[in-house]
């Protein structure tokens, strides 16, 4: 990458080697080899990332920016942008390990009540044959794809295993009273796979509904997250009611937030997932520095036929990937 820098290479190698950092980690290290700032240098910041995204794109790698939807925290991470054969030969998971992990999302993503999480039991009570694709396994005497063997034999213990794992690495996470969510780097990943899959999306920043509070008419499908509620509803002019039915919409915000959102809401961004400035929204960028990207804008993604896979070569430890 000739055109990157020391500093560049650094903000890089922190992401593949620690995974993917909070906004105030990234901030310290970009403040560290910079010396400036990001609040107060939100242009160089920007720069500096639409320079690392456009070497980056050569190898099918963008930085991207995205809010954890349990902890309402800003991430900052290192994925890859497509999703082929090839890219799979990157990940440590084997083809039942990675139909399981698809069978725990789309069961997370599925639930009309937006808990954003399913049970340990149900978790290990997935099916693995309602992930088989076609052109997997062997063909049966009439022609129909049969379960692949693998799939079949997949025990609770082995699931156990692998829901450890990918918790470990942060594909998934562990939430209260033995439950599953959705780890940081699936927020980080699936983006495209979110929408493809026609995954409810907050009215109010457009992302991917997942763990949501939900209108209580039960005529309407808005869905909100609760951090993106909360400074939505901190607002002392703005009605608490469903942007969507006019439905009261019970709140929890107390008037001390109020008031202090109201003294500290020129200094916050609006959206609250963010897209890293990538090469193909140069221009976009320096006509709004302050605006998040809520399109991708290098690649698709996974597509709606292809498995999401927890892949290595999108969280690498080892800056040889990018060679």
């Amino acid at each position: 990458m000739p055109d990157l820098s020391w500093k560049h290479h650094t903000l890089i190698q922190a992401l593949l080697s620690r995974g993917p950092l909070k906004e105030e980690e990234f901030h310290s290290i970009f403040s560290f080899v910079t010396g400036k700032n990001p609040g107060s240098h939100q242009q160089l910041f920007n720069d500096c990332l639409l320079r690392i995204n456009k070497e980056l794109a050569f190898v099918q790698f963008e930085l991207r920016g995205c809010r954890n939807q349990y902890d309402g925290k800003v991430y900052y991470g290192v994925v890859n942008n497509v999703a082929d054969e090839q890219s799979k030969l990157g990940s440590k998971y084997s083809v039942p390990q990675i139909a399981f992990y698809k069978g725990v999302i789309e069961a997370i993503v599925q639930d009309a009540t937006a808990k954003g999480c399913i049970s340990n039991i149900d978790a290990l009570n997935i099916r693995l044959e309602n992930q088989v694709q076609p052109g997997i396994g062997s063909q049966s005497q009439g022609g129909q794809s049969s379960v692949p063997y693998a799939f079949k034999n997949f025990s609770i213990s082995q699931k156990e295993k692998t829901l450890d794992e990918l918790v470990r690495d942060r594909w998934l996470c562990s939430v209260p009273d033995g439950n599953i969510g959705l780890g940081v780097r699936s927020f980080l990943d699936l983006r495209s796979w979110f929408r493809s899959n026609d995954v409810t999306s907050c009215e109010i920043c457009n992302e991917a509904g997942v763990k949501a509070d939900l209108c209580q008419n039960e005529g309407c499908n808005v869905r909100i997250h609760h951090y993106c509620l909360k400074k939505k509803f901190s607002q002392r002019r703005v009605e608490k009611v469903c942007p969507g039915c006019g439905t009261e919409w019970p709140c929890v915000v107390s008037k001390v937030e109020t008031v202090e959102e109201d003294e500290g809401q020129e200094d916050e961004d609006e959206p609250s997932q963010r897209q890293a400035p990538s090469s193909g929204s140069a221009m976009r960028k320096r006509r709004r520095t302050c605006k998040t990207e809520q399109t991708d804008a290098v690649g698709e993604g996974p597509s709606q036929s292809s498995v999401p896979v927890p892949n290595l070569r999108r969280t690498t430890r080892s800056s040889a990937r990018l060679r």
